[in-house]
């Protein structure tokens, strides 16, 4: 009974009690320096055993611009487990920011006038339009800046050498030959083209210059030697052995149904096993000296359609499209010139914009523009007892800015 009447004179006493004690919560005073820290920089609060409810936030350091709600969430992240000491306080400072400008090891060949990088205009697609005209027919007009690109391709072209400038199909027949044997082997090399480089393609081409017997290579040459060592011979191109087997039958269909010449006709061309329609037209236009089409391949394919000059799916495509406005004296240039532009500038993978001037030009819709390296660099400010130490941290991004932007 004692105990009771006792424990109950002493819970009126802390009821009626205008001043109640209280320790204050470590996490609290932690709050308040992470937030006091962000505003005033090396502001410390210490940790007080024994505060009463008296004690206001401007007496602990908080500036009165700071909201209370900046520094629970500031504790928010400092939570610790039980029994482990709580770590000190870290707080971030604003950054300083640099950008520099990144400048890939293939680009930076053209120079704008004040010596700088050239900046990268992506250009607008103007492809060729269908008009119909006043009697009611179908007129093609040419994109409206195709000459401009024309002409930059070929001022370009004439400062480099290409792959196709050298190792063609054009310049790989023998001159010591007649010019029915030189017809033939014209056909031959582009027969041995396809899927395959010019510089491999020469290789082939060479070996069956030396090291095919008498007569050597001409058409009775290759009615002669076997196909084992024929196809020895062209090892190092693409599809060898499918080849072997073209190049023997259509030796054949020349003997027997074009007096051992090859066909001076795109039809009679096409009837040959292993020649398509580009084949073709390069064949007439080199060996006949006869331009009846454009000759497509991948390269006038990809970088006609990379203009913007129509939007086609396959090569004949892109070839009706091109003969249906193009001046018919550049059908024999337009293959020579755009192979040799897409072997050594507009490559199929990793185009090289910045030594291209049509991207300088803003000519070009498919140009690809420069990236930004974007660094960061952020203070990590250490509060511990009063003591202030200082780190850096670098963050790198990375974005590509869109040049049109500027």
């Amino acid at each position: 009974m004692k105990t009771s009447r006792l424990a109950q004179e002493t819970a009126k006493i802390s009821k009626n009690s205008e001043i109640a004690t209280r320790r204050t919560k470590r996490s609290f005073v932690t709050s308040i320096n992470a937030c006091s820290a962000k505003n005033a920089g090396n502001f410390v609060v210490k940790q007080q055993e024994n505060d009463d409810d008296s004690s206001s936030l401007s007496s602990l350091g908080l500036p009165e611009e700071c909201d209370i709600e900046d520094a629970s969430i500031a504790s928010a992240t400092l939570k610790r487990k039980r029994g482990v000491p709580s770590p000190a306080p870290t707080v971030t400072t604003a950054s300083t920011v640099e950008v520099k400008t990144r400048i890939s090891p293939r680009k930076g060949a053209i120079k704008a006038e004040d010596g700088s990088p050239a900046k990268i205009k992506k250009g607008r697609k103007q492809p060729a339009k269908k008009v119909i005209n006043e009697s009611g027919e179908v007129d093609i007009h040419p994109p409206a800046n195709w000459q401009e690109i024309y002409s930059a391709v070929q001022e370009m072209r004439k400062k480099v050498v290409a792959p196709v400038d050298t190792m063609g199909c054009e310049t790989l027949a023998e001159d010591i030959r007649s010019p029915r044997d030189k017809r033939f082997q014209t056909l031959i090399a582009l027969m041995l083209s396809s899927q395959t480089k010019d510089t491999t393609t020469a290789i082939a081409m060479r070996r069956l210059q030396t090291e095919l017997p008498p007569p050597g290579f001409t058409l009775e040459g290759i009615l002669a030697v076997d196909p084992v060592r024929l196809n020895e011979l062209i090892y190092a191109v693409g599809f060898h052995n499918n080849k072997t087997r073209y190049i023997k039958a259509a030796a054949q269909i020349l003997v027997d149904n074009f007096k051992s010449d090859i066909p001076d006709t795109i039809e009679g061309l096409i009837s040959l096993p292993g020649v398509g329609p580009k084949m073709a037209y390069l064949c007439m236009s080199a060996a006949w000296g006869r331009d009846e089409g454009i000759g497509v391949d991948v390269h006038v394919h990809r970088i006609t359609n990379l203009w913007g000059w129509h939007n086609t799916r396959q090569p004949e495509e892109t070839r009706a499209a091109l003969e249906a406005w193009l001046p018919r004296e550049k059908w024999h240039d337009i293959n020579h010139l755009l192979v040799g532009f897409g072997q050594t500038i507009c490559l199929p993978v990793g185009r090289k914009c910045d030594d291209c001037t049509l991207s300088t030009r803003g000519l070009c819709p498919g140009a690809v523009a420069a990236k930004k390296t974007v660094t960061k660099k952020a203070k990590e400010v250490v509060l511990e007892e009063g003591e202030q130490e200082v780190k850096e941290v670098e963050k790198i991004l990375v974005k590509t800015e869109d040049p049109q932007s500027d």
